[in-house]
């Protein structure tokens, strides 16, 4: 491998005013299976990368989609974002027994979650 290469998409979440309407949809479309509770987990689909990215629902007052993509460095990755026309929206934050997130929108207004590889 390179000592660079592109990143992958890691984990993403769809966001759903009304979860209860949406899982439904996204269960039949894509064949996922849907778990319960406040975050609503599904695992990774096949045919995929392994082991894929995962994903879960959450409840939100709206509707839309987060990409969480790994880098190999967060700092620099918020700098690069700022100066392409992004916006910095989280500082690198430690998820207890998971990795370091932190937060950018891009040049249009989209969210996304950037994960310390």
């Amino acid at each position: 491998m390179s000592e660079d290469w592109a990143r992958p998409v890691v984990h993403f979440e769809i966001e759903a005013r009304d979860p209860d309407v949406l899982v439904p949809f996204y269960e039949a479309m894509f064949h996922w299976s849907v778990g319960e509770g406040f975050i609503r987990p599904f695992a990774a689909g096949l045919g995929g990368p392994e082991p894929g990215p995962a994903g879960h629902f959450r409840q939100s007052d709206h509707g839309g989609v987060t990409l969480y993509v790994q880098v190999a460095d967060l700092t620099a990755s918020l700098e690069l974002a700022a100066s392409l026309g992004g916006t910095v929206t989280m500082q690198p934050f430690d998820i207890p027994g998971g990795p370091t997130l932190a937060g950018i929108k891009d040049p249009e207004g989209n969210q996304v979650t950037l994960v310390q590889q």
